[in-house]
């Protein structure tokens, strides 16, 4: 069975949560929020303690047991790890960097509703995780609870899609859409179904990755109804392909959902070919397709995570023709200053003319093909 390839958890550290550990709410509630919390599970370095303490003002710490779980506690470079638990680099602010790298408030029209698309929106439904991500895009607003839309905020964003009829496709984001409880969730995907011009739904969530627990019999009941949603997860590397993820997928996918991942660059977490090209088989088999590899956005105190562009386009490179085409993802640079995503490939062509171009395969052979000009 293909499931045995998959990432074991390790719940030892957790022995009075039995059954309760398969509970996204006892998950929600047992987070890990403080350093005296993690350093009981983990030896953590100077530097990482330091950072624990210093970045709850700037960006709180949060994750789950069960993400802390798939931690390798005797590596100190372990990419969930340092997906997770900050460093003083995260102090450091570079010129590049900016508090809202993408200009996602700029072009909201109204509150927690960014449109910067002919045809497409965002719609902010909540700025709770279960794990507070160092790389974080929204770290300027994520983790504080008094930044999170209010019911009349997000009534009033779902009152101004349904008046502009040249939306047709809404993106739910924050922090997580799945943060929501059934009921509210439930609320908003009806709200935005009944809307005629209304063709697509998508929701942006790394619960899957994080808080596989999360989509539970109710969760998926809701998806069922207001079908077609497409999901979009954010799994970073193999060791997030665990059982319960699998599983969690699959219930996703039975939904009838279209499920997608949009990977982000990370230094020292999916900077290697070999590390993408494990992961998206492994997506492959749990029935979500690779769609992005995010260059790592411009945010405050990232610098750490952040790969020189012409990795990225060297990972595409070492992933085509070695591996399925449906395991080679668009690599996606989102301009900073809000212009927009753009999509980055290797150059193949080698030289043009009216006559023919010649086009480099993947193996490095050079052939001729007629430009169809003719």
């Amino acid at each position: 069975m293909v499931r045995s390839r998959f990432q074991p958890t390790d719940r030892s550290l957790w022995p009075e949560a039995g059954r309760d550990w398969d509970d996204w709410r006892w998950q929600m509630r047992n987070r890990l929020q403080s350093l005296d919390k993690i350093e009981r599970l983990i030896a953590l370095s100077d530097d990482e303690q330091q950072a624990c303490q210093a970045t709850i003002g700037e960006f709180r710490l949060g994750l789950t047991p069960y993400y802390a779980s798939l931690i390798d506690t005797g590596d100190a470079d372990c990419p969930i790890r340092l997906q997770a638990i900050p460093r003083m680099l995260e102090l450091q602010v570079s010129s590049d960097e900016a508090a809202d790298p993408l200009a996602e408030e700029r072009d909201m029209p109204v509150p927690g509703l960014t449109w910067r698309y002919p045809d497409r929106v965002l719609l902010y439904t909540s700025h709770q995780c279960a794990v507070f991500c160092r790389h974080c895009t929204r770290r300027r607003k994520v983790s504080d609870p008094d930044s999170a839309p209010s019911k009349d905020q997000l009534n009033g964003a779902i009152r101004y899609i349904s008046e502009h009829s040249e939306i047709r496709d809404v993106v739910l984001s924050g922090g997580d859409p799945l943060s929501l409880s059934n009921q509210r969730l439930a609320e908003v995907l009806r709200a935005l179904r009944a809307i005629p011009h209304v063709e697509i739904i998508r929701i942006g969530t790394r619960h899957p990755v994080t808080l596989p627990q999360r989509v539970d019999e109710a969760l998926c009941a809701v998806l069922k109804e207001v079908q077609p949603v497409y999901v979009h997860t954010h799994f970073n590397h193999p060791r997030e392909c665990t059982q319960e993820a699998f599983d969690a997928a699959a219930r996703l996918a039975d939904t009838g959902s279209v499920l997608g991942n949009q990977m982000v660059l990370l230094r020292g977490v999916n900077d290697r070919a070999s590390v993408v090209q494990d992961l998206n088989r492994k997506l492959l088999m749990m029935r979500i397709r690779p769609y992005y590899m995010y260059q790592c956005d411009l945010s405050e105190g990232t610098s750490r995570f952040r790969v020189p562009l012409h990795r990225g386009l060297e990972i595409l490179e070492a992933l085509r023709g070695h591996t399925s085409g449906m395991a080679v993802p668009h690599f996606v640079v989102d301009l900073p200053g809000g212009g927009g995503k753009v999509a980055l490939s290797p150059d193949a062509v080698v030289e043009k003319n009216d006559d023919y171009w010649l086009l480099k395969s993947y193996t490095g052979e050079i052939v001729r093909v007629p430009s169809g000009e003719g």
